[in-house]
């Protein structure tokens, strides 16, 4: 029989703690890197980092595309920013995989795809970073959409995580993004399985689903949340918290909730609906647990 999701409340997240929060340098804080944006969307990185940062991570790192970064550099100057090489289209260029690859491990956890253009790159980026057996690896955006030939290397990773909307979801499982949307548990429990990973089947109500089957379930936020930089904004929290030390379940849940709380403090403050997605990360600090 399938167990029914269990619903994502704060009484939920006593049973799934995060570390506590000790006196530490910004490296006994977490280092988490950041490989996002393109010349088209530059703002992903910067939305992404600062998330992170505002979870409680102590050290942010951005590999974007070289004429990006001097303005992600200024838009998040707590940051580290690498300018990687591009391609005409400002994608990342093929040579950005080795410096990618060759520095992932050096982190306590990596956060990969948000703004980033489609290529044939991110498929060879995909299986690199799986080899790797990153512990704490999220996926999103671009990278979704090239995980499907390596489904066997996920399996056999270290449990990734994965954000996937409706049309991700939809390439992720090779069916449509209305099958999806007819049964979004349903998708989740299959991508899940089929990747081995954590996963996340965002929408109005968002599940999370682990390879094993638990499902739980967040129904909070509202409209507010479906603007764009929202979902960079979710990863940036997942990140900040899985450089911070925490469980990746436990993390994933925690994102969860504080992205969907910190929509529902602006729904009161501002509006249901235009707020930006640049505006959540500020109520992270006062939602985290003290």
């Amino acid at each position: 029989m399938t167990a029914r999701p269990a619903a994502l409340t704060k009484a939920e997240l006593a049973r799934h703690a995060l570390p506590p929060v000790v006196e530490a340098d910004k490296d006994g804080h977490g280092r988490l890197l950041v490989v996002a944006g393109s010349r088209d969307t530059p703002g992903s990185a910067a939305l992404t980092a600062i998330a992170a940062l505002r979870a409680g991570c102590g050290k942010v790192n951005i590999a974007t595309v070289e004429s990006m970064a001097p303005h992600i550099a200024l838009a998040v100057p707590e940051a580290l920013v690498l300018g990687l090489a591009e391609t005409r289209e400002g994608a990342f260029a093929r040579s950005a995989i080795r410096t990618v690859v060759g520095r992932a491990a050096q982190f306590d956890a990596v956060v990969v795809g948000p703004g980033m253009r489609e290529s044939k790159l991110c498929s060879t980026l995909a299986a690199q970073l799986l080899d790797l057996n990153l512990d704490r690896l999220v996926l999103d955006a671009a990278m979704l959409y090239a995980l499907p030939p390596h489904d066997d290397a996920a399996r056999q990773a270290a449990t990734p995580i994965l954000l996937p909307h409706s049309r991700e979801m939809a390439a992720l499982l090779d069916c449509s993004p209305e099958q999806v949307d007819a049964d979004p548990l349903a998708a989740g429990r299959k991508c899940a399985a089929r990747y081995g990973a954590l996963t996340l089947v965002k929408g109005p109500q968002s599940h999370v689903v682990t390879p094993a089957g638990r499902v739980w379930k967040y129904a909070g936020g509202g409209p507010g949340l479906g603007v764009s930089g929202s979902g960079d904004t979710l990863a940036g929290i997942l990140g900040g918290l899985l450089a911070w030390g925490a469980e990746p379940l436990n993390a994933l849940l925690w994102a969860v909730w504080l992205h969907g709380e910190a929509g529902a403090a602006l729904s009161r403050k501002v509006g249901k609906v235009g707020f930006l997605a640049r505006e959540l990360s500020g109520e992270i600090p006062a939602l985290l647990p003290s």
